[in-house]
C-alpha cells in the first residue's frame, strides 16, 4: 500500500469519526429542544407539582445541558444507552432485538438488489440505446418515482388482499424458521428492492458507459473482442469504484431509511421502534435509535470511501 493511499485512508476514517461526533451533539441539542415536558408525559396531566420536580430531579433535568450531554456521552462509549422512560426496559437489549430484525430485512433487499442491478446495468450497456435498455431504464425510474408508502400501498392492494400471495403485516418473531420470516417480509422486501435498484443500475449504468469511451476499449474492439467480453474483463474492473460507491450508499439507506416501510407493515424493527418511542417522548430511546442510525450511515460511507480508494487502479498503481 503506498503513502498516498494510507493517507487518504486515515482522512476518510478521521472525517467519519468526526462526523459521528457531531452527529451525537446534533441529536441531543435536537432532543432537548422538543416541546413539551418530559416529566409531564410520563406522569400525566393529573401529575401534583411536587412529583415532577422530584422526576425531573431524578431523571437529571435540572442539571446543565453540558453536564447531562457528557455523562450521556461518556455512557454511550461504554456501551450503556440508558434505560427506556416509558417502560423501565434496558434500551440496548430492545434494540438488539430490533436491529437484528432490520439487519435481516436490508440484508435480504441487498442480496436481491445488488446483483439484480448489477446485472440490469451490464444489459443495458450491452444493448446500449435499444429496446432493453430502454425498458429497463423505464421500468426502474417508474419504480423510483413512486413514494415508497405508495409503493407498498399498492403492492398490499395486489399481492396481499387481490391474490393473497404474501401477508400485509410482517409480524416476524424468533421462533419462526428462516423460510416462514422470508415469506413474512416478502412485500417489505420487494419495496425495498424497487427503491434502490433504479439508483444502483443507473450509476452501473452511467460508470461503465463512460469506461466504454476509452483508448484501451477501441483497441479491445479492434482486436476483435466481443462486446460482452470487453464489458466483463476490461470496462467492469475500472468502473468498480463509482459501483461499489453507490452500493454502500444504497445499504446505508436500506438500514437507515426503512422507517416509512417498516411503520406501513408494521415490521418489528428499529424504524418502528423509533416512531413508537417518538410518539411517547422517550427521549433515551430517541437519541440511542438516532445515534446508531447515524452511525450505520456514516460508517457504510466511510467504508464506500474506503473501498473506491482501494479500488482505484491509479492510487494502487501510481508512476
Amino acid at each position: 500500500m503506498s503513502s498516498s493511499i494510507g493517507k487518504l485512508l486515515a482522512q476518510r476514517i478521521l472525517l467519519g469519526l468526526f462526523l459521528i461526533f457531531l452527529s451525537s451533539l446534533l441529536i441531543f441539542a435536537g432532543t432537548q429542544m422538543l416541546p413539551g415536558d418530559v416529566a409531564q408525559a410520563i406522569l400525566g396531566q393529573s401529575a401534583t407539582p411536587e412529583a415532577l420536580a422530584n422526576l425531573r430531579a431524578e431523571l437529571g433535568l435540572n442539571t446543565p445541558i453540558y453536564q447531562r450531554y457528557l455523562s450521556w456521552l461518556i455512557n454511550l462509549l461504554n456501551g450503556d444507552l440508558g434505560t427506556s422512560l416509558t417502560n423501565g426496559q434496558d434500551i440496548a437489549a430492545a434494540i438488539g432485538r430490533r436491529l437484528s430484525n432490520t439487519l435481516l430485512m436490508a440484508g435480504v433487499a441487498a442480496a436481491i438488489s445488488v446483483p439484480l442491478a448489477i446485472s440490469l446495468g451490464l444489459i443495458s450497456v450491452l444493448y446500449r440505446n435499444r429496446w432493453p435498455d430502454k425498458l429497463i431504464s423505464a421500468v426502474t425510474l417508474a419504480s423510483i418515482s413512486v413514494p415508497e408508502f405508495m409503493l407498498s400501498y399498492i403492492l398490499v392492494f395486489y399481492f396481499a388482499v387481490k391474490f393473497g400471495l404474501a401477508p400485509s403485516v410482517a409480524m416476524i418473531n424468533p421462533h419462526m424458521s428462516f423460510i416462514d420470516k422470508l415469506h413474512a417480509i416478502a412485500l417489505p422486501v420487494a419495496v425495498l428492492v424497487l427503491v434502490v435498484l433504479a439508483h444502483m443500475m443507473r450509476m452501473t449504468r452511467a460508470a461503465l458507459l463512460n469506461v466504454m469511451q476509452s483508448a484501451y476499449i477501441e483497441t479491445a474492439e479492434l482486436n476483435g473482442l466481443g462486446r460482452l467480453k470487453i464489458i466483463w474483463r476490461h470496462a467492469m474492473p475500472n468502473a468498480v469504484a463509482p459501483i461499489v460507491n453507490v452500493v454502500m450508499l444504497n445499504m446505508a439507506y436500506l438500514i437507515v431509511g426503512v422507517v416509512v416501510v417498516e411503520v406501513v407493515f408494521v415490521y418489528p424493527g428499529m424504524g418502528q421502534y423509533l416512531v413508537d418511542h417518538v410518539s411517547k417522548r422517550d427521549v433515551p430511546v430517541v437519541q440511542a435509535c438516532g445515534i446508531i442510525f447515524a452511525g450505520v450511515y456514516i460508517f457504510l460511507n466511510m467504508l464506500a470511501d474506503v473501498c473506491s480508494i482501494l479500488a482505484n487502479p491509479r492510487l494502487r498503481h501510481p508512476k
